[in-house]
């Protein structure tokens, strides 16, 4: 399937999911939906979204390869990305996404400079979660041959009723109404190609980049200071005694305010 705009679906079992099945194996393809019957987040969560509220989309790229996905096509070639390098795609989604809530937040007249990213690849305004990131990878000698990045980002839903904790949507943030598309385009067109610059934009809107703060590991609570996040995407954090701690992602979780 080769198109140059995007496919939208009333309703789907997941985007990351469709975008697999019907990729040809070869162009990029944007796929945004209503709503997901079976909505993922990393690991065994799952994602909550009111029908026709919410921005849910997957962007499948091929690094290395010439950029066909809507809005962005004829802009060259993907860079290509080694194995071991792979997290640079995840910043790459989470700056594009802060870029265009952003941009959008601001001409609110709102708080845009409450919004960071949570590692490994939350996005946040102030302590409550705005969007979430899914990205699986296909890999062959060496290198990511395909990326599938899907995001779930809360726009215009105003009540939630799953347990998640800390759930906050853009129109509770701005007050108002938001056009899904504009703001998916947005998203798109902002998708940073420049890898040189973007570890250190990335970690320059780390939640939690000043302080010190509550963890959790396997040992139990501990206050540290977030050090960095390292291009292959483990967290280092320094404790009160000095010690610095090196997680992969679900080794170490943020302790979040009541």
């Amino acid at each position: 399937m080769s198109t140059s705009q995007p496919i939208h679906l009333e309703h789907t079992d997941s985007t990351n999911s469709w975008a697999a099945v019907n990729s040809n194996g070869k162009d990029d393809l944007l796929v945004w939906t209503d709503y997901q019957t079976a909505g993922r987040g990393c690991g065994s969560n799952s994602w909550e979204s009111e029908p026709g509220q919410n921005l849910l989309f997957s962007m499948l790229i091929h690094p290395g390869r010439e950029i066909t996905l809507p809005w962005i096509a004829g802009k060259g070639r993907w860079p290509q990305v080694e194995a071991r390098q792979q997290f640079i795609i995840s910043m790459a989604v989470s700056v594009a996404l802060v870029q265009a809530l952003a941009k959008v937040i601001a001409q609110e007249g709102a708080d845009g400079g409450g919004l960071s990213i949570k590692w490994p690849n939350d996005i946040y305004w102030h302590d409550s979660k705005l969007a979430g990131i899914l990205i699986e990878q296909r890999i062959a000698t060496g290198m990511v041959t395909q990326s599938i990045i899907g995001v779930g980002l809360n726009i215009n839903q105003t009540a939630f009723v799953s347990d998640a904790p800390n759930p906050v949507s853009l129109t509770q943030i701005t007050g108002r109404h938001h056009e899904r598309e504009a703001l998916l385009r947005s998203v798109v067109e902002g998708f940073p190609l420049d890898t040189a610059t973007l570890p250190s934009r990335y970690r320059s809107l780390l939640y939690r980049r000043t302080g010190l703060h509550p963890y959790r590991d396997a040992n139990g609570v501990f206050l540290a200071r977030l050090l960095t996040v390292e291009d292959d995407g483990h967290l280092l954090l320094q404790s009160t005694a000095g010690l610095q701690r090196r997680y992969a992602f679900k080794e170490v979780s943020f302790v979040l305010p009541a």
